[in-house]
């Protein structure tokens, strides 16, 4: 890195994901800006790495879910120009899926996985396109191209933001600007005894460590990848979706409704 200070703002970053890429970040010569609703857990967490790796820790208390906290997130973003990074980590899972959760606790979800991603990414995107400089990450999930395996709310929220990081890394990369969305399986974190479900009645050999997923993120983002799906051993499996997704570019839009639809009419 640069002898000029660069700062990562990191969201959800009490724990689990947040709380590694924090740690792995400081160890890569970021200062760090932690944003989660914990203070108690963030405080501890930016002595530790102050402590371990003598970078600026501060911490950015917001519930995402808020507006206005949400606000205060997105003008430091805009306004702060040392911000380089921005890993869009927080999010949350339903204990249960559309047809039997409280529409109050789906509303937050949409609200933490759908919107607050949304508008950091634009704060973020808008800065860094004037800068000509920074990287977005944002924690997508295998469940946004598998949606039958699990919640269609949790997994639809997943695919949004895949797709949103996919357009992002078109519009913003010409710019200098690097995109990356990160896929993960099932990985050892809270957010599962936060949801009311066990990790451990997944099979073993399905749930990586935490720490193990971040590397392998990170790995993937030093290498210039706009997606990275840390537990697909075959590439070459996401290479023949990407090419097959895109091989529809072009026809995808048309004046005259497909051959086989005016067959069933006539049938």
């Amino acid at each position: 890195m640069s002898n000029t200070p660069v700062t990562a703002l990191v969201t959800g970053a009490s724990t689990g994901l947040g709380a590694v890429y924090a740690d792995r970040l400081a160890r890569r010569g970021y200062d760090l800006i932690l944003v989660a609703r914990d203070a108690g857990r963030m405080e501890a967490l930016a002595a530790r790495l102050h402590d371990e790796t003598g970078r600026r820790i501060d911490i950015l208390p917001a519930d995402l879910t808020n507006r206005g906290d949400l606000a205060r997130v997105e003008a430091r973003l805009a306004n702060d120009a040392s911000i380089t990074m921005l890993v869009n980590n927080a999010g949350m899972s339903l204990n249960g899926g559309l047809l039997d959760s409280a529409l109050d606790q789906i509303e937050r979800l949409i609200a933490l996985n759908v919107t607050a991603p949304t508008l950091l990414a634009a704060a973020a995107g808008k800065a860094f396109a004037r800068r000509k400089a920074g990287a977005i990450v944002t924690i997508a999930s295998v469940l946004a191209l598998a949606p039958e395996m699990f919640d269609g709310v949790y997994s639809g929220s997943k695919a949004f933001v895949l797709n949103l990081s996919i357009s992002l890394a078109r519009q913003l990369e010409p710019l200098g600007v690097r995109v990356q969305a990160v896929l993960p399986g099932a990985t050892r974190t809270e957010i599962w005894e936060r949801s009311g479900k066990d990790v451990d009645s997944f099979p073993v050999d399905w749930v990586m460590e935490a720490g193990d997923l971040v590397d392998a993120s990170l790995l993937g983002f030093d290498r210039g990848e706009t997606i990275t799906i840390p537990p697909l051993a075959d590439e070459g499996q996401w290479l023949a979706f990407e090419s097959a997704r895109l091989a529809m570019d072009g026809r995808l839009s048309n004046r005259e409704v497909a051959p086989r639809y005016r067959e069933a009419v006539a049938a």
